[in-house]
């Protein structure tokens, strides 16, 4: 049985991110989707518990995924999981300088484990985490960039757009 590993913050979980987990299943025999608990390059917006819970709900019918939470070294994830296989998805360019820097280091850390990369599906292309949480945070509609537990989120977060943004025009 051949596994790979799908590591990734998901803060939150995009439509983008579902189809490379999508495509590297059907790929592999066995994924498993790995969400760091405490990026130190950023501060997530969700819980730990709340990515993976949507991770869960968009991916509950995929039999060869499964998701983990892990809090060591990429390579030391894909170690525990038996993975020879690390599968990250790119969108842009500068996606590519970043993972490529990654790739060096995780090779000189693990050179038996090989990064695959799956570029982006068009129609997903533009669609960054990042770039989900601003259009939220402003009250925008993202429904159609996320699952729609994570868009119910973001609207209970969010409810008058930005953060400390009155309830309504009388307050």
């Amino acid at each position: 049985m051949i596994t790979a590993i799908c590591p990734g913050s998901y803060d939150p979980v995009t439509f983008g991110h579902l189809d490379v987990i999508r495509r590297t299943a059907a790929t592999f025999d066995r994924v498993v989707v790995g969400v760091v608990r405490d990026p130190h390059h950023k501060q997530t917006l969700f819980t730990v518990d709340e990515r993976v819970a949507f991770l869960e709900g968009a991916l509950g019918e995929m039999e060869n995924v499964t998701i983990d939470v892990f809090h060591d070294l990429v390579v030391d994830f894909a170690r525990k999981h038996d993975a020879k296989t690390m599968v990250k998805g790119l969108r842009v360019i500068a996606d590519f300088e970043w993972e490529f820097q990654m790739n060096r280091l995780n090779h000189l850390l693990a050179p038996e484990i090989e990064t695959m990369y799956v570029m982006s599906s068009p129609q997903y292309s533009f669609i960054s985490s990042s770039g989900v949480k601003e259009i939220a945070s402003f009250g925008g509609k993202v429904d159609e960039l996320v699952p729609e537990p994570v868009a119910i989120r973001f609207r209970e977060l969010y409810p008058n757009g930005r953060p400390g943004a009155p309830l309504s025009p009388q307050e």
